[in-house]
């Protein structure tokens, strides 16, 4: 059986985690691009090390420039942050084989459909990732266990088998369902209610329900996502400010993804989380002002687009990739 030809677009955490599994698990050849110098020079001459999830390996993978030639390849995989899409989605789509899957695992709404205008709708995908993943360093990432959900759509037939077939042979639990529409607003309603107050107050996942204050506006927040979704014929299945709750209680000690950005004084991803339900909010006529509050005060913060002083850099992004 031929090796599967795997693109994996974005060298921070969650890209380096899938780069190092896949590679290490045989079936695939696999090639991490980015834009991240150091990463890949570190990737190229000391190879992917994997920390945690049952132990710790290093595996080499290749590496490329996104402007290098990145194909033909059978999955162009797409793990940066939502603000990224916009300027890889060229590339990540020219590096398809005829007949490839484009596949996002990423946060937040929009991504699609920015992907589909580079590479049409005929080979685009859709999953929602919970495993989760901390850089340690250009190269090294630290691993926690979790599993993939993808989308089951007719027009992408058995490309999504062979996908899902390929992660659980590297390791990885991989299922596909029919309603991934509910999953992902699930995760969009966790990620709008921990992420940016988590990030604003400077805290990990937990402490956000010691304070009453800051867990009536994690719960509000979240069932704001749900009733935007309800708007918009999606079921989420759960009441989301407890799910919202239940995953904060399982990551408490956690520092989600949007405060180790803000404090290294990077562009986080609270349009394509808060930002975009305030929008779809407006469209659909539901009332959203926690998650309107919350997108503006982070953008403010982001603005300043200085690291907090003495923060640290440590913590596993869960949920929150």
């Amino acid at each position: 059986m031929a090796p599967v030809r795997v693109v994996i677009v974005g060298t921070g955490a969650m890209g380096s985690l899938f780069a190092g599994r896949l590679a290490r698990g045989g079936r695939a050849v696999v090639m991490l691009a980015g834009s991240w110098r150091e990463a890949l020079w570190a990737v190229a001459a000391r190879g992917l090390t994997i920390e945690g999830d049952g132990g710790s390996f290093t595996t080499p993978v290749a590496t490329a420039l996104l402007s290098d030639t990145l194909g033909p390849a059978d999955l162009v995989l797409v793990l940066v942050k939502s603000h990224a899409t916009s300027a890889i989605a060229a590339p990540a789509a020219q590096a398809l084989a005829p007949g490839g899957l484009l596949l996002t695992l990423q946060n937040g709404l929009g991504n699609r459909e920015v992907l589909e205008a580079a590479a049409g709708p005929g080979g685009v995908g859709v999953g929602v990732a919970t495993l989760g993943a901390t850089l340690l360093g250009p190269g090294r990432v630290r691993a926690v266990p979790g599993r993939v959900t993808l989308g089951a759509e007719p027009r992408l037939g058995a490309r999504l088998d062979a996908v899902a077939a390929l992660f659980r042979d590297a390791g990885i639990p991989t299922d596909v369902v029919a309603d991934v529409a509910s999953l992902v607003w699930r995760k969009l309603a966790v990620n709008c209610a921990i992420n940016p107050l988590s990030a604003l107050r400077g805290v990990p996942n937990g402490a956000l329900l010691e304070d009453a204050e800051a867990r009536r506006l994690l719960e509000t927040a979240a069932r704001e996502v749900g009733a935007v979704a309800s708007a918009g014929g999606i079921v989420v299945a759960d009441d989301p400010a407890f799910l919202a709750v239940a995953v904060a209680t399982t990551t408490a000690a956690n520092r989600s993804s949007m405060l180790q950005d803000l404090d290294r004084g990077a562009p986080t991803e609270i349009d394509a989380l808060c930002g975009a339900v305030v929008l779809e909010g407006r469209r659909l006529g539901v009332p959203t002002p926690v998650n309107e509050a919350l997108w503006v005060a982070i953008k403010r913060r982001e603005a300043h687009g200085t690291p907090r002083a003495g923060a640290s850099r440590g913590g596993v992004a869960r949920w929150s990739g």
